[in-house]
């Protein structure tokens, strides 16, 4: 991993005319201090070795792929003045791989006025799911309507439950709402007639102040058999430790953008049983060809690092634009990579499922991974055992 961060070092401390002019400059700003800082950081981390893998396959062209990232610290009021540097100081060609949804509605007006590519943000928010899609946004992962529906369906289905057994957890901002209009639409679609028969509860945003929202629950009229969490790693490990000491027996399930891994070690060994929806493969699946080279990438430039969910899907990240880069002729300019990645149609990347990208398809993947909470690790799972999870009816 040296010589990774030794290159992001680099390009860091280095004004763009120090950098080759055969270099290809793509952006990030994300997470790197904060609350939800092994998030960022594992993203970059991803990013940075999908890209060293195309540079030492030769690049694009003969080109190298470097990467300028600048933290953020998950607050959108310093999202934006770091969108304008990387775009109208450093020159990117695209932002790759931002980290959250109010850091991305913060980023959407940089965006659509200098018309550059914003790829694969690590966000499944609708914002960013437009119809027909909106030519300066891509997506890799599948978005919170999928996996929400994935959950809601599972809950209903194998669960047995109705739908104002389930409630809803969530950060007070557009990622936490976007969570919440994913989830009644789901519940919509399940027979639900009233909106005030589901309980939703939220906290703020770069806190841990869940107390309220977890008394809520616990005053609650009628006990949710299943809490649908949208927030960050530590405040969702805090309302449920805080949650199991005070009885309550809820399923607790959440959204990738938790960050598993960082979750299963904020949560310890003590506490099992939460389900979390990925948006990538588990991490270790060697049977998966893109996963066997992020494991081997990984254990060549960074034995120090353990794979993780969110770094993952950084990797596939860098792969899927390398392959979008491959097929521009000539100097890529940040309309010929749109259009390039416009033309990839059907994509082997080694997942076991193409993916799929065009001009009317602007989010490659729709799949949806359950995991487990077991013994401190992520485990993955099928959804039918969603019936042993739930609590009995009271």
């Amino acid at each position: 991993m040296l010589r990774v961060r030794v290159i992001l070092l680099l390009i860091l401390l280095l004004p763009v005319q120090s950098v080759y002019a055969a270099d290809i400059l793509l952006g990030m700003s994300t997470a790197l201090t904060g609350p939800t800082a092994e998030l960022g950081t594992a993203m970059r981390d991803g990013v940075l070795l999908g890209l060293e893998r195309i540079n030492r396959d030769g690049g694009v062209d003969g080109r190298k792929l470097r990467l300028v990232v600048l933290d953020d610290g998950y607050e959108p009021a310093r999202t934006a003045p770091n969108m304008r540097r990387l775009i109208e100081e450093k020159q990117v060609l695209a932002i790759i791989g931002n980290v959250g949804t109010p850091t991305a509605i913060a980023s959407l007006p940089v965006i659509r006025e200098h018309r550059v590519l914003f790829f694969a943000p690590f966000t499944g928010a609708g914002v960013l799911r437009q119809t027909p899609p909106e030519r300066y946004v891509i997506n890799l992962r599948a978005g919170y309507t999928e996996e929400i529906d994935a959950m809601v369906d599972a809950l209903v289905r194998h669960g047995g439950l109705q739908p104002e057994d389930i409630a809803f957890f969530t950060q007070r901002d557009g990622y936490g709402d976007s969570g919440y209009v994913s989830g009644f639409s789901a519940l919509r679609r399940h027979g639900l007639a009233d909106e005030r028969q589901v309980l939703h509860v939220r906290y703020p945003r770069n806190t841990l102040a869940v107390e309220n929202a977890l008394a809520d629950v616990l005053l609650a009229e009628k006990t949710p058999r299943a809490i649908i969490m949208v927030g960050a790693y530590d405040p969702c490990a805090k309302f449920v430790r805080l949650a199991r000491e005070a009885g309550l027996e809820s399923l607790f399930l959440s959204v990738s953008f938790v960050g598993g891994d960082f979750l299963a070690e904020a949560l310890g060994p003590g506490v099992e049983g939460v389900v979390v929806t990925q948006v990538v493969p588990h991490p270790r699946d060697r049977s998966l060809r893109v996963v066997d080279d992020y494991l081997s990438d990984l254990h060549s430039l960074a034995p120090e690092l353990s794979p993780t969910f969110a770094a993952m899907e950084g990797y596939l990240a860098a792969r899927l634009l390398g392959l979008g880069l491959a097929r521009v002729q000539g100097v890529p300019s940040r309309e010929s990579l749109i259009d390039a990645l416009e033309t990839l149609g059907r994509i082997d990347l080694g997942l076991g499922r193409p993916l799929q990208l065009g001009p009317q398809r602007h989010q490659a993947s729709d799949q949806v991974w359950p995991t487990l909470l077991r013994q401190g690790r992520l485990m993955p799972m099928d959804w039918p055992q969603i019936a042993d999870l739930v609590p009995e009816r009271p």
